[in-house]
């Protein structure tokens, strides 16, 4: 559909993202160790059920090998004591890139200091750079060898692209001086309302600066008090992959999928809406934005 033109494509260990929408295959990002997981047994001590992790893992990149769509583990810290545990576990897990996570700026920055230590600060995205990101945190990561991130163009007007937008213009000086020159652009879902405004910023952020650009569409439905009452837990589901594909058929080119028990589901979705745009792209007909 949609044809951008000088678009970046960010390679992060191996792994390409970014381009003209069907050029590359979209990544898709799942999250492990998040706040409630099931296979966690401490949050705050980082004990968890390291079968079931491997075993999720293991599927996801099964799906992987299947679409051809890379898979990336999303890394949630819930705590300094967990962050060493989780971080060796899916560095010798995976052999891609992954992502680090956590609501807390020390967490995050305790895991640059300790990925460099291990060895893998080509393999890390840092996940995120916000507007309301600390000065520590640049400082940290433009004294470090990372230069891979996710950018969430936060703004609390959440249904305007255009305010999406400017938040990430406003960040591009600070990334730039912090060495982060692989950048990954969240324009950030938080219900249902916002979904269609960060599918419009993705489409403007590919065409005014090329980034790759996705987001965490499932945050629609996960934040929906009362969808489950109201049509189900199985029309929650369908709900879900809806809200997912939505800024993928919009030409983006990641998604943070949610729990990665979903890869069974998410995968081969995408994996039809990249097949019919890498044949419509041999066309040359998609419309110039």
């Amino acid at each position: 559909m949609f044809k951008f033109g000088n678009q970046r494509v960010v390679e992060i260990a191996g792994v390409k993202i970014g381009g003209e929408p069907g050029e590359n295959p979209t990544v898709l990002v799942g999250s492990i160790f998040y706040h409630r997981h099931g296979i966690v047994e401490d949050e705050k001590k980082g004990i968890f059920d390291r079968e079931a992790a491997e075993e999720l893992i293991k599927n996801m990149e099964e799906m992987s090998d299947t679409t051809g769509n890379p898979g990336l583990v999303d890394v949630v810290i819930m705590s300094e004591e967990a962050l060493t545990g989780y971080v060796d576990f899916v560095a010798g897990a995976t052999d891609k890139p992954f992502l680090i996570d956590s609501a807390l700026p020390e967490i995050k920055i305790s895991a640059v200091k300790f990925a460099e230590e291990a060895g893998l600060e080509n393999r890390i995205i840092y996940n995120s750079i916000s507007p309301e990101s600390a000065g520590e945190e640049f400082e940290v990561l433009k004294n470090s060898e990372i230069s891979s991130a996710v950018v969430l163009a936060y703004t609390p007007k959440i249904t305007s692209a255009a305010a999406r937008v400017e938040s990430l213009e406003k960040l591009l000086p600070l990334i730039e001086d912090a060495g982060l020159n692989q950048i990954l652009v969240d324009t950030f879902v938080m219900d249902v309302p916002s979904l269609p405004a960060a599918a419009r910023a993705g489409i403007e952020v590919k065409r005014r600066f090329g980034y790759p650009a996705g987001s965490g569409a499932h945050n629609a439905i996960a934040s929906w008090r009362g969808f489950e009452n109201l049509l189900g837990k199985e029309a929650e589901e369908y709900a879900v992959l809806a809200a997912d594909l939505m800024q993928i058929i919009a030409g983006s080119d990641f998604l943070l999928y949610g729990p990665i028990e979903d890869a069974r589901k998410i995968f081969p979705a995408v994996y039809v809406v990249d097949t019919a745009y890498r044949y419509f792209l041999r066309t040359g007909d998609g419309i110039e934005i």
